[in-house]
């Protein structure tokens, strides 16, 4: 179990490495050596063993004896002398069919010698490799032709090919030299290379990397909040389940630059800029989906690596807080509505006080009949009884900050289900007050709603003649400036981006356009409504 559990240091494991390396180095050095050792003799060693052959074919005695009756003995002589000056292995004279007639092995005598491809037997001289007697042997061949030039005899130089050892010794006297320096160097520098690995890599094991690496993953993909990981030159470097489902992205994430995905402009903006403010959230509106981003700088020893952002779905968070700004907007309303009435009161109460009885009548006469008229006129136009006594409520919350706030003459809107008209409220309720705020303090300060309804679709206008919505900014006010925080007033900060996410869940849009101030419309289709 010990011996199981026991695993090699990256010193060790660099150490195998390179003494591997220099084993194969070394099988394969030794390998050409010996292939250049054995053509090194064998190129030498035949043509000497040629020229042996070619000296005894010449001599005088060798063409006289070797028709004689005992060739074995009287061509001994001139057989000894050429392995003494050779140093030949073997020297054969055969007769024209190949017979051995005389050799310096006399064993050989009466056998056939082995010619391999010679063509000496046609007067030709060669020098090759033959296999006899179960060895190599590099072979020099002469024919022996007698004064007529008629063949008579065969001249064989023959010598054996050294051990694989000896060869591999002769022809590297300081391979081994060179191949032990070589291993000692790379020794030395494997465990150069180990060591400096190892400090880079803060002491740990090559096992205890892929334990780090698996949970690391498994820890980045347990998590419900998304993580992005953004390097310094925007390219994606780490993203997890969480993120690819809140940004709608597919698998083939990572390495790609940031705006090659496919994503809203100011949802790149927000992931590649390092902004440097981190403790400050950032809610943009990600398709249908408000999504709180939180964005940190990531760095190593000191330098900057990239970011790293954080993702939350607050879609939930931010419907519950629609309902408690509709709820404080009918409070707001209600205050108004109390202050304006506490006012006549006040009113009404001095002139009884002052005995004008007929003047309190025309006053309440008064004070009835404008509120019926506002009544009436909304009502007729507007079937809908909240989003009619929204109208009505706003009417008294603008007047009180000093806008006049009307609906378009022209306006026509049908009942509709209980969730449109939920979300119809919120929607004017949010764009009302963005356009109160607009043009508050102006002169002659309007807003003025239009509802429209056609067969396939209701259409939603609100004016106002304040200083209007930059065209650079067109886009941006729909996806930027949400609030997250609870202490906003009426939970302003959350309401263009919510129209705009309510306008999409029901397949519809929301635009922003100019007219002596802006104009937002909204478009909702009726299937969907």
């Amino acid at each position: 179990m010990w011996s199981q559990r026991r695993r090699l240091t990256l010193a060790g494991q660099f150490l195998v490495l390179q003494l591997v390396v220099v084993a194969a180095v070394l099988a394969i050095v030794g390998a050409i050596s010996v292939q250049q050792s054995s053509a090194a003799f064998a190129t030498e060693r035949g043509a000497q063993m040629r020229s042996v052959a070619e000296y005894l074919a010449n001599q005088s005695v060798v063409r006289a004896q070797i028709r004689g009756p005992v060739p074995a003995t009287s061509l001994a002589g001139p057989i000894d002398r050429a392995v003494g000056l050779s140093g030949a292995t073997d020297v054969t004279i055969a007769d024209p069919d190949g017979v051995v007639l005389s050799s310096s092995d006399p064993r050989l005598v009466g056998e056939r010698a082995a010619l391999g491809d010679s063509r000496v037997q046609d007067g030709r001289g060669w020098v090759g490799d033959i296999e006899a007697r179960g060895h190599l042997y590099v072979a020099g061949h002469a024919p022996i032709l007698d004064d007529d030039g008629e063949l008579v005899g065969l001249a064989l130089a023959e010598e054996r090919y050294p051990a694989l050892w000896t060869r591999l010794t002769n022809a590297a006297d300081e391979l081994i030299l060179y191949l032990g320096v070589g291993a000692a160097l790379g020794v030395a520098g494997s465990l150069l290379v180990a060591r400096l690995v190892k400090r880079r890599t803060r002491g740990l094991e090559p096992h205890e990397f892929a334990t780090l690496a698996d949970h690391r993953e498994a820890l980045l993909h347990s998590i419900r909040e998304g993580v992005i990981a953004v390097g310094t030159d925007g390219r994606v470097t780490m993203i997890n389940d969480g993120a690819r489902e809140l940004l709608g992205l597919g698998e083939d994430v990572v390495e790609r630059p940031l705006g090659g995905l496919g994503l809203d402009p100011a949802v790149v903006e927000v992931l590649g800029t390092d902004n440097g403010t981190h403790d400050q959230d950032s809610v943009l509106l990600v398709g249908d989906r408000v999504v709180v981003f939180n964005q940190r700088s990531a760095s190593s020893r000191g330098q900057g690596i990239g970011t790293v952002t954080t993702m939350r779905d607050r879609t939930d968070l931010v419907s519950m807080q629609s309902q408690l700004s509709s709820n404080l907007s009918i409070t707001d309303t209600l205050r108004a509505q109390t202050h304006e009435f506490a006012n006549q009161l006040h009113t009404i109460s001095g002139l009884v006080q002052l005995g004008e009885y007929d003047e309190v009548t025309s006053l309440v006469g008064v004070l009835a009949r404008r509120r019926a008229a506002i009544s009436d006129f909304v009502t007729q136009r507007v079937a809908d009884p909240a989003v009619a006594a929204l109208l009505i409520a706003k009417s008294s919350v603008a007047a009180e900050a000093g806008v006049t706030l009307s609906l378009s003459p022209a306006s026509a809107l049908g009942p509709v289900p209980p969730a449109t008209s939920a979300d119809l409220t919120t929607i004017i309720g949010n764009l009302v007050d963005n356009a109160v705020d607009a043009c508050k303090g102006g002169d002659a300060p309007a807003v003025v709603v239009e509802l429209e309804e056609t067969a396939t679709e209701i259409v939603l206008r609100v004016r106002d003649n304040g200083p209007g919505v930059p065209d650079e900014l067109a886009h941006a006010i729909f996806t930027r400036g949400v609030s997250t925080k609870p202490d906003v007033p009426g939970g302003r900060g959350i309401g263009l981006p919510l129209v705009r996410l309510i306008s999409r869940q029901r397949d519809g849009s929301v635009t922003v356009g100019r007219d002596d101030g802006a104009v937002f419309t909204v478009r909702l289709p009726k299937e969907n409504v």
